[in-house]
């Protein structure tokens, strides 16, 4: 079972059907893969909107090394800070706004980081790498001419021995849009492998319309049950290799078995007329949001716009 969102309303229906057809096994890595130096905007763009996701080999290498060293110093910052978290519904938050979770037994702290601060307003590289030409001219071509910016950019960082898992979701989970939602670019800071996390995506799945999620170790997921890990594609890549997906297509990562730790970061792009109606983090807030859904406005949302131009609407 899943919402909807319908001009502002919510409707509940379900997806058994869709569920039944959805097939990524007959849809390959090659088949969503295209290379920084070569690839055609409005051909990648076609992928992205069939498949739901994409891969663009070296498209963020021109950032890597500044974001990384940025990555590692606040990662450093908010370790140091950890004595002073406070305690929050999601886990544990520090000072300057780390998200830490429970870390797996035999880790030297008895917490790991999550989320990191780092954002636009923390890293300057990683905000300039949000506006990088090549990047906008696909988001572009598969968004339109007027996109903003949604959010402050995300770094999802995985420490060594265990790391944390992200089950398998759509990220429309935490943030259902009006529209057509953002399109998520997440890219690698470090080589990534089976080993260290690499991210899982399935193919077509945005097509599947929101469904239902449930509390997990690391928020809102899917049933492990209706989607094992064996349904999803895992992306090993290199750094500076950046994966394009839909709000609403699975994906997730698992643990970082390495020694080293797995960041990765992440913008979001969105239609400059777009915006959220439900917002959380869990399945009660989640429902408390539905209820409110109808009455969220553009105009509370407004992001910094990558291309284009915002036009007025009366």
């Amino acid at each position: 079972m899943s919402w909807k969102i319908d001009n502002g309303l919510i409707e509940y229906f379900s997806l058994t059907p869709l569920l039944m057809m959805t097939d990524s096994s007959s849809v390959s890595l090659k088949d969503i893969e295209v290379f920084a130096d070569s690839f055609d905007p409005q051909s990648a763009a076609e992928i992205y909107k069939e498949h739901g996701c994409l891969v663009v080999r070296g498209l963020m290498k021109p950032f890597v090394v500044d974001i990384q060293k940025d990555i590692e110093a606040i990662a450093a910052q908010s370790i140091s800070l950890l004595d002073k978290a406070e305690k929050i519904p999601e886990g544990w938050k520090t000072p300057d706004g780390t998200l830490f979770l429970p870390a797996p037994e035999g880790f030297a702290r008895d917490k790991q980081i999550m989320v990191l601060a780092f954002n636009y307003q923390t890293s300057a590289a990683f905000f300039h790498s949000a506006f990088y030409p090549r990047t906008l001219e696909l988001v572009k071509a598969a968004l339109g001419p007027d996109v903003e910016i949604f959010g402050e950019g995300q770094c999802l960082y995985k420490e060594p021995v265990g790391g944390h898992p992200k089950n398998l979701h759509q990220d429309s989970a935490y943030f259902e849009h009006r529209y057509e939602g953002p399109m998520a670019m997440l890219s690698y800071v470090v080589d990534t492998d089976l080993v260290n996390g690499a991210l899982h995506v399935v193919p077509g799945s945005h097509k599947l319309g929101q469904l239902k999620h449930v509390d997990t170790f690391s928020h809102l997921g899917l049933d492990e049950n209706e989607w094992p890990w064996e349904k999803s594609i895992p992306v090993i890549g290199e750094a500076g290799d950046a994966i394009f997906f839909h709000v609403r297509t699975i994906h997730g990562s698992k643990e970082n078995h390495s020694q080293n730790s797995r960041p990765v970061f992440i913008h979001r792009y969105r239609r400059a007329d777009d915006y959220v109606v439900v917002s959380a983090t869990n399945e009660e807030n989640r429902a408390e949001a539905e209820a409110k859904a109808e009455k969220m406005r553009k105009e509370e949302q407004l992001g910094f716009m990558a291309c284009g131009i915002r036009r007025f609407e009366d």
